[in-house]
């Protein structure tokens, strides 16, 4: 059987780029997306020599519909198909609280983390009923939590209810959804380094370890947290 193809958004950096990795090393093509594709082409070029996969970079803005469309037409012409999508993209804010951050990043965070996923979703949905495909969502543990005034964790809320939804829809098809719930991820996501955080290669082994699963075996959910520090 030829390689399986994934498509990550939001590739070029922390959870997207790890998992573009482990993806390459456990055997997929990988179609890397993001606004710029400049890092993407030095990963997909590293991915192709240290893996001997095939991988290629894609331009796009996860808030543009038609961009999406175009993103999943050009990788079925590219690679043949598609197999799996990770829906990673994903932005936070900079301000605090409903009182003191900006409306207006709002609305990029909202476009971003809702509306970015749902659309790629609609856009490769035709190509991975084809193959009975796999759809991963980078969700957060703030989905679940209740934290002060976070805007953020109400996109996250909703990207659960996007999978949990998405699920009902497509059962019977034979396609598989996986939320992906990371704790905190030291990331360029944060300007100053987390202590007791997660790596993008913790999730990334995660986001693997869902795709690699038999047919018959849907992972859910997964709440990925650090393990709290040894209290001396």
């Amino acid at each position: 059987m030829a390689n399986p193809t994934l498509l990550i958004t939001g590739a070029s950096t922390g959870i997207g780029e790890a998992s573009a990795r482990h993806a390459a090393q456990a055997g997929y093509n990988v179609a890397l997306a993001a606004r710029s594709t400049k890092r993407l082409e030095t990963l997909a070029e590293s991915l192709e020599q240290e893996y001997g996969v095939r991988s290629m970079a894609f331009t796009c803005n996860v808030q543009s519909w038609e961009a999406q469309e175009q993103l999943v037409a050009s990788v079925v012409e590219h690679f043949g198909g598609l197999d799996a999508v990770f829906a990673n993209a994903g932005r936070g804010l900079e301000g605090r609280g409903y009182g003191g951050s900006d409306p207006e990043e709002w609305r990029e965070v909202l476009l971003t983390n809702v509306l970015g996923p749902a659309l790629t979703v609609r856009a490769a949905m035709a190509e991975l009923k084809k193959r009975r495909g796999h759809v991963l969502i980078t969700g957060s543990v703030a989905g679940r939590r209740v934290m002060p005034g976070s805007f953020y964790g109400a996109t996250k809320s909703a990207v659960q209810s996007m999978a949990y939804n998405l699920r009902e829809e497509v059962k019977g098809s034979g396609m598989r959804v996986t939320l992906i719930e990371p704790g905190v991820v030291d990331t360029p996501f944060f300007d100053e380094p987390q202590e007791n955080a997660l790596t993008p290669d913790d999730i990334a082994r995660s986001v693997v370890f869902a795709l690699t699963q038999p047919k018959h075996v849907e992972v859910h959910d997964m709440c990925i947290l650090p393990t709290p520090p040894i209290e001396e």
